[in-house]
């Protein structure tokens, strides 16, 4: 496994697994989903690519021995914390340990850039995928979000909230 910064190039790549992981059929082989809450898609090409332009973003992904992109973290660098986003692995590969290794490396990089707050949102009704976090440190700020999108990141089947998350690392 190789966990290293995503260009551009790896962009088609990227917005493949990344839709798989969070919607459609394909995204119920694991257990990451959000298609039962929402429709469409995740996220497109220029989505990705204007956050990949972010001078205070980075996308890191993992990448196989065969070269395949099978999981990758989008971390954003705010006034005191650093967002982490879009934990992505590849459906199949789901409940491995890729996902621990992935949230470990962002927190070794927010050390790195002296971050010392990781924060993210997990929507409220994932209760394993908030444990999931919370056994990794993770803890709820009391602060819950309505989830906001357009329909070029998904269609909200009914109202969506999230909670934020934070951790000191």
């Amino acid at each position: 496994m190789a966990i290293t910064p995503a260009t551009l190039i790896d962009v088609p790549e990227l917005v493949v697994l990344i839709n798989s992981a969070y919607r459609g059929e394909t995204s119920k082989k694991g257990w990451t989903t959000e298609a039962n809450l929402i429709d469409g898609q995740r996220i497109d090409a220029d989505g990705l690519i204007e956050q990949m332009d972010d001078p205070k973003a980075i996308i890191l992904k993992n990448t196989n021995e065969d070269n395949q992109i099978t999981g990758c973290v989008y971390l954003q660098k705010r006034s005191d914390n650093l967002y982490l986003g879009m934990l992505t692995v590849s459906p199949t590969l789901q409940a491995g340990g890729l996902g621990r290794k992935l949230l470990e490396t962002a927190e070794d990089y927010a050390r790195s850039i002296n971050y010392h707050i990781i924060t993210m949102t997990v929507i409220t009704t994932r209760t394993e995928l908030l444990e999931w976090y919370e056994r990794r440190g993770y803890a709820k700020t009391g602060e819950i979000i309505p989830l906001n999108i357009t329909e070029r990141n998904g269609i909200l089947r009914q109202p969506v909230e999230m909670y934020k998350l934070e951790k000191l690392v």
